[in-house]
């Protein structure tokens, strides 16, 4: 299917803009090249304090670019957070989520115990702000599943699993629980049925789009950096995999972003 990019508009709803592969490059040339194909909203996701304190700095200047706070499952050793500190951060005007937050014990970056921890405080912080919680997860299932019943025993939540790439079961529990699922580029790879699968099945109107830039660049682009603009061959395979027009699945997963992620404003 081949996208009609005059009338398009696109959400990259996790891309991390402040990667040192992006340091020499002009940020309003890497929106010019995402808006002239339809890529008309992005958020640009905090892992770390440190990347906080410079993707705030960018979405207040851009009103089309949103950002999160939280801490990565990597960094919670060398960025303990309070609850309040989450709180404070999360509550100012241009963060629009927490996270990424989450488990991933495919490297042994940090230990799990500190990593579950993390995760909860940012669930909390959640609750209390009535923000969505940006989710990684890896090699994390079990524990995953089981905090978030844990958490969603206090009440309900608002959840988004990016760049989902888990098995079968984690998608499963994601439509059951009517958590959000974000299609990478991973979804145009050799050998990813299994995950297209998942997308096939799950309900259009828990979908979004990303592309993780400058990780996981699609086909064709594999094996360059990637970037906010490769979001629409993302876009163009999920069309495939749903067997939908691409500007059906364009208005789905962009009417989906403003309905999960309600701070964010249409300019």
């Amino acid at each position: 299917m081949s996208i009609q990019l005059d009338d398009l508009v696109i959400v990259d709803s996790h891309c991390h803009l402040d990667d040192e592969r992006f340091a020499n490059e002009p940020l309003e040339d890497i929106l010019k090249r995402a808006e002239e194909v339809g890529v008309k909203y992005l958020q640009t996701i905090s892992t770390t304090n440190a990347d906080f304190e410079k993707i705030y700095p960018m979405a207040e200047k851009h009103d089309n670019l949103f950002c999160s706070y939280g801490i990565h499952p990597h960094h919670v050793e060398e960025d303990v957070v309070t609850l309040e500190e989450v709180l404070e951060k999360a509550s100012r005007k241009q963060v629009i989520a927490i996270g990424e937050t989450g488990l991933d014990y495919f490297y042994d970056n940090a230990p799990k115990e500190r990593q579950q921890e993390s995760f909860k405080i940012h669930l909390e912080a959640a609750r209390q702000l009535d923000l969505p919680v940006i989710i990684h997860t890896r090699e994390a299932e079990e524990d995953t599943m089981a905090i978030l019943d844990e958490a969603l025993a206090k009440g309900p939540l608002k959840l988004l699993f990016h760049c989902f790439t888990s098995n079968s079961r984690l998608a499963d529990y994601a439509i059951e629980k009517g958590i959000y699922l974000s299609a990478s580029g991973i979804i145009t790879f050799k050998k990813t049925e299994e995950l297209q699968q998942s997308f096939k099945k799950a309900p259009l109107d828990k979908i979004l789009v990303e592309t993780d830039a400058p990780y996981l660049a699609p086909v064709p682009h594999r094996g360059k950096r990637n970037e906010p603009a490769f979001t629409r061959n993302v876009l163009e395979k999920l069309s495939e995999i749903k067997g939908l027009e691409p500007k059906v699945v364009a208005e789905a997963t962009t009417n989906n972003f403003f309905n999960l992620f309600t701070k964010a404003k249409r300019s």
